[in-house]
């Protein structure tokens, strides 16, 4: 009588899970807290500026600091939608002349266009870590020509393994920009970072306009602070709750 009883309850076990299996019920997943969703405004057009300055050629755990960049783009720059408009700046990639043309070293090497990451990732390898850290002067150049007339929202993420050594401080620049415009969010990522003054600048240019600093001294932590800054979800496994 238990074998008989047992037998119908596993039959009566599967129907209900086919059943609810066709009607789309679904199941809770359970991941740790550290996972967060791709969420992306769509009307948002976003900019990369990225550090080619000379001091890109030190080391991190024996890895180039460009190279640590440039392969944590790559895996960044295919997980943003194809809808959204990326664009791609870099400075210090040449070393000028004179010291004014290095403190104008900034090129608009691919302007904000959808679907345009795998051009982007392309372009990275073109260029070598030679000259100064124009920041400034590379955020003007962002703000004032390179998103052309779009009125919507706008956001740079400035990758720098130092402050400005050029221009005018790029917290000064900030300040005076948020009184002028709305429009702009600057997320910061300081890699390798640990001049005290520096960081207080790059923190500064990026919480001026309600963006996000981020402080990263290692491959992981840069991948981290591209992730939260993008809201791009993480690599983590779930455990199935029925």
């Amino acid at each position: 009588m238990n074998k008989v009883f047992g037998l119908v309850f596993i039959i009566l076990f599967i129907i209900t899970l086919r059943q609810s299996i066709a009607s789309g019920q679904s199941y809770n997943v359970y991941v740790p807290e550290e996972y967060s969703k791709t969420r992306f405004n769509p009307q948002e057009r976003i900019e990369f500026i990225v550090d080619f300055s000379n001091s890109m050629i030190e080391k991190i755990n024996g890895q180039r600091k460009i190279d640590i960049a440039i392969t944590t783009l790559e895996k960044i720059l295919p997980k943003i939608p194809k809808d959204i408009y990326v664009g791609f700046r870099a400075y210090g990639h040449r070393s000028g002349m004179t010291y004014f043309d290095s403190c104008k070293a900034s090129t608009l090497i691919n302007p904000p266009q959808q679907g345009n990451t795998h051009i982007i990732q392309a372009s990275m390898y073109n260029l070598s870590p030679r000259g100064a850290t124009p920041i400034t002067y590379s955020l003007k150049q962002a703000v004032n020509k390179d998103f052309g007339a779009y009125l919507g929202p706008k956001r740079i993420i400035l990758l720098t393994d130092g402050g400005e050594n050029c221009d005018e401080s790029p917290c000064t620049y900030a300040l005076e920009l948020v009184k002028l415009r709305s429009d702009f969010r600057i997320d910061v990522i300081a890699l390798d970072v640990y001049d005290k003054e520096a960081v207080n600048q790059l923190k500064c240019t990026a919480l001026a306009t309600s963006g996000k600093f981020y402080s990263a001294n290692t491959a992981a932590e840069l991948l981290d602070s591209f992730q939260d800054s993008l809201n791009i979800e993480k690599d983590v496994q779930g455990i199935v709750i029925p």
